[in-house]
Parts: C-alpha cells; sequence; structure tokens
C-alpha cells in the first residue's frame, strides 16, 4: 500500500515543479545577440550614400541598424533600420565625411556589436548631360567651371577646363595651373573610385574619346572626373562630379582592409532623422 500512495504523490510534485519552471529547458529566453554584419561597403553620390552588406544568415535576425559618426572612433548615431542589407543615407551632405557601421538585431531584441569595416563616404554633386563648345567658334559657350556648375567662356578666371578642336580632334584642355588625366573608357561616370596621384598631362590637354573619364585636379586643389558621353559638330557631352572636399582623392567609394582591429566606438542614442 506504501507503493501505491507514494507514486500519485511524485507524480503530482513532478508535474508541480515543471509548471513552475524548475526544469524550464523550454522556457529559456534568448540573451544571445547576433554576429556582427560583415562586408559593408558604400557608394557615395549626390547628398546620398547607399550602404550594403553581406546578408546574416542567423535563424532569428529579425533586420539591421544602421549608424554613422564622423570619425572611426567617433560617436555614432542610428540613422535608420532595415529588413534587408541595403539602405540609403539621404540625409548625407556633399562634402562631408561619414563612416558608417551597421548591426544585426534578432526578435528579441537583442542586437550585434558595431560592425569592425573601415568604411566611409564623402558624398559629392554630380551632373549628367552637359554640353561645351569649340572655343575656336563659341568661346562664350566653350569652358565649364565647378564653382557653380555652369557653362563659362574658356578664358573665364573661373573655368576648370575647356574644349578646343585642332586639325578634327577635339581635346579637353586645361589651364596651367591645372592638371588632367585620360582614365581610359569606362562604362559611365562611376567607374573611377580615386582621382590618381601621378601621371598627369605635361600639355594640359588630352584627346576627348566618347567613353573615356578624364580626373582634373584643379588649381584650388579639388578633383574631378568628366566621362564624355558624345561627340558631334564642334561640341562634347559629358557626365561629371566633382569632389568639394579639398584635397579628398575619393570620387567613389573607399574600403579600408576588413582586417584592421576594431576599436571600441561609442554608440549615441538613437536621432531618427538627424541634420548632420
Amino acid at each position: 500500500m506504501k507503493k501505491l500512495f507514494y507514486y500519485p504523490i511524485l507524480l503530482l510534485l513532478s508535474f508541480i515543479l515543471y509548471s513552475c519552471g524548475v526544469n524550464d529547458s523550454y522556457n529559456t529566453i534568448d540573451v544571445t545577440p547576433p554576429a556582427p554584419p560583415t562586408g559593408i561597403t558604400v557608394l557615395n553620390g549626390d547628398n546620398r550614400v547607399d550602404i550594403s552588406w553581406n546578408p546574416n544568415y542567423e535563424n532569428d535576425v529579425a533586420g539591421y541598424n544602421v549608424y554613422y559618426a564622423y570619425s572611426y572612433n567617433g560617436k555614432y548615431t542610428l540613422i535608420g533600420s532595415s529588413s534587408d542589407n541595403y539602405f540609403i543615407d539621404n540625409d548625407a551632405a556633399n562634402g562631408s565625411t561619414y563612416y558608417y557601421a551597421v548591426t544585426a538585431y534578432d526578435y528579441n531584441g537583442n542586437e550585434s556589436e558595431l560592425s569592425y569595416d573601415v568604411i566611409y563616404a564623402v558624398p559629392r554633386p554630380e551632373g549628367f548631360n552637359q554640353a561645351i563648345f569649340d572655343f575656336h567658334r563659341f568661346p562664350d559657350l566653350a569652358g565649364y567651371t565647378f564653382n557653380d556648375y555652369s557653362v563659362v567662356p574658356y578664358d573665364d578666371q573661373s573655368t576648370d577646363f575647356f574644349l578646343g578642336i585642332y586639325g578634327g580632334i577635339d581635346s579637353i584642355m586645361v589651364n596651367y595651373d591645372t592638371d588632367i588625366q585620360d582614365m581610359g573608357p569606362t562604362q559611365d561616370i562611376w567607374d573611377i573610385q580615386f582621382a590618381p596621384s601621378s601621371g598627369w598631362r605635361d600639355s594640359k590637354s588630352a584627346v576627348a574619346i566618347p567613353g573615356h573619364t578624364y580626373v582634373i585636379w584643379t588649381w584650388d586643389n579639388h578633383y574631378a572626373k568628366v566621362r564624355v558621353s558624345e561627340i558631334s559638330s564642334n561640341r562634347i557631352v559629358f557626365d561629371w562630379s566633382f569632389q568639394l572636399l579639398e584635397g579628398e582623392h575619393m570620387l567613389k567609394p573607399r574600403k579600408a582592409p576588413a582586417e584592421r582591429e576594431r576599436l571600441n566606438r561609442p554608440v549615441t542614442e538613437n536621432v531618427a532623422g538627424v541634420t548632420k
């Protein structure tokens, strides 16, 4: 009789202990954050930066947070979130340097550390389908200035480059205090990532060839690139981008070596729609 009496008691006690969570392996709260995202890349545009990264394939990843700072080890501010591995910073100002970092978060609210990659962008203005004409025939429409992105006379003080045609050959020309270099054929204006540090033309001119991109180093230490899209009688049509930050060679994104060890970087409060 004792055994028959004890078994129901033990069964009831086991049920009570399980209900109270003594053996609660099935109800464990997840406090483990996802791994930081990797492979961060940026594309600096005109008042915008496109940011992408490798997807995190952990089962519980719910989305990503994107942060920016004015230096790699500066304070990072949350500017937005994405459920995909892509984000556009539409508040980036031309001529400013932005460092970016991305975190992953799961459905329980656990957030990873900031991504380790050293990534920055310097947005810059750009323009398309601009035309200038041969200075021999149309001197007032032959030059272009990046001061206000406009067509000017070829001999205007502000002219950064102008078109000259000699013996039927179209040439992009610059003044003695400016440099130019033909970077060769490109698919579009975004192909050339950096201005070169050498190889400038002593002649201060380069033959205009459709599909070629030319880098110009202005007299006041700014870099620009010009891609010729069309040549017709007495004129060329081109796209351009111009780096507002003095001495900055970046004409497209830069990705520093990912192997660099990440230092501790402070994170500020979430400031949605922050003005930079």
